[in-house]
């Protein structure tokens, strides 16, 4: 895999032999935010499971897995969200080294293990270490 964007990630099809079986809407990130845990894929029978990324093969053109039954069902994914930091609630957050606010979120850079290596901050790429910090984003008052 090199590395990849975030988004790049997220616009790959999980398939299983050449068969889709779903697409990933989610990166879920370790608490330290140093790798990536695995994916939050909906499949094509409209739920998501949690696909943990050392079992995928991140290929030029999809998420290649090898047995379905590394697709863990809704309850297993509930487990992981409550453990981990989703990028989607991470983007366009705050992030900060010490105490210095650099900018928001954009995007986050993996090597083919999911380890971080940067963060997009509004336009830059910075290199990722153990001082960078990431806020969720504020949610609005409706």
């Amino acid at each position: 895999m090199g590395e990849r964007a975030g988004d790049e990630l997220l616009a790959l099809p999980v398939r299983l032999h050449g068969i889709q079986l779903g697409r990933p809407v989610d990166l879920l990130l370790d608490r330290d935010a140093q790798r990536i845990v695995g994916l939050d894929v909906l499949c094509g029978d409209e739920v998501h499971r949690f696909l943990p990324l050392p079992t995928a093969a991140v290929g030029g053109n999809e998420i290649r897995i090898l047995s379905p039954l590394v697709l863990l069902e809704q309850h297993e994914l509930d487990f992981y969200r409550s453990r981990t930091l989703a990028l989607s609630r991470l983007r366009g957050g705050t992030v900060e080294r010490s105490g210095r606010r650099l900018g928001e979120l954009r995007d986050v850079i993996a090597d083919e293990d999911g380890r971080l290596l940067a963060a997009i901050v509004d336009e830059k790429r910075i290199r990722f270490d153990a001082g960078l910090q990431f806020a969720p984003r504020r949610r609005s008052a409706a």
